[in-house]
């Protein structure tokens, strides 16, 4: 009996001692995995790319936006102005142009160059008029060439004497279209005085008219112009 007893609880023992082997064995298989997989998790966030915040540092920047290119002429506008000067005509504006409902178009005629000693600033030009639509046709209700002209005759407080070039100065505005016509020379007989000669729509006589020295009243028409040389004759 007792080395019944004693032979098992050494088989006891040693089953404990070896259940407590195999525990320590799990332990260490089961720390090792866990070390491993805490590694391979760091690992992985070290490896990812960091998230950078967006710059322009190393791209190529944009281009500045361009001005905005200007409206194209419609065919029919620039066409009806050619037939009134020619195939070198270049139109300024169109449109409702005196505010009194018809649509007109002011186109000119640029000087190709400007004279010895002259600004070439500006919008420099031998000829320019004005066309009205009439309904089914254009019709021409100013003129400037060598003067400058209505349908009733020449504009007052213009120059006398053949004017070659002028420089235009235009603007828009509730009163309709103003212009301003400068002599590029001083025409002849005239002093040496350069002046700008400010034209308007006047509404009360329907036409375009020069205006007097504080662009505030109109002028009236002449049929015809003394010139300097009528009057020596």
């Amino acid at each position: 009996m007792r080395c019944f007893v004693e032979k098992s609880g050494g088989d006891h023992a040693c089953g404990v001692n070896a259940l407590i082997l195999l525990c320590k064995e799990i332990m260490k298989t089961i720390g090792l995995v866990a070390v491993i997989f805490t590694a391979l998790t760091l690992a992985s966030c070290g490896s990812s790319s960091p998230t950078t915040p967006t710059t322009t540092a190393g791209r190529e920047e944009p281009a500045a936006s361009a001005a905005p290119a200007k409206p194209a002429i419609p065919a029919d506008i620039q066409k009806t102005a050619e037939l009134a000067l020619g195939s070198e005509t270049d139109v300024l504006a169109y449109g409702d142009l005196s505010q009194s409902g018809p649509q007109q178009i002011l186109a000119i005629n640029r000087l190709k160059a400007a004279p010895p000693g002259v600004s070439a600033e500006g919008i420099l030009l031998t000829r320019a008029v004005i066309l009205e639509n009439a309904g089914t046709s254009w019709k021409q209700i100013f003129l400037c060439d060598e003067h400058l002209k209505n349908t009733k005759g020449f504009l007052g407080g213009t120059p006398l004497a053949a004017v070659n070039g002028w420089r235009l100065q235009y603007e828009q505005h509730d009163k309709g279209l103003e212009m301003y016509f400068t002599p590029l020379m001083s025409p002849k007989g005239e002093g040496g005085h350069v002046l700008p000669v400010g034209i308007r729509w006047n509404p009360k006589v329907k036409r375009y008219e020069s205006l007097d020295r504080t662009f505030e009243n109109f002028l009236g028409e002449l049929p015809a112009l003394e010139t300097p040389e009528s009057q020596i004759r």
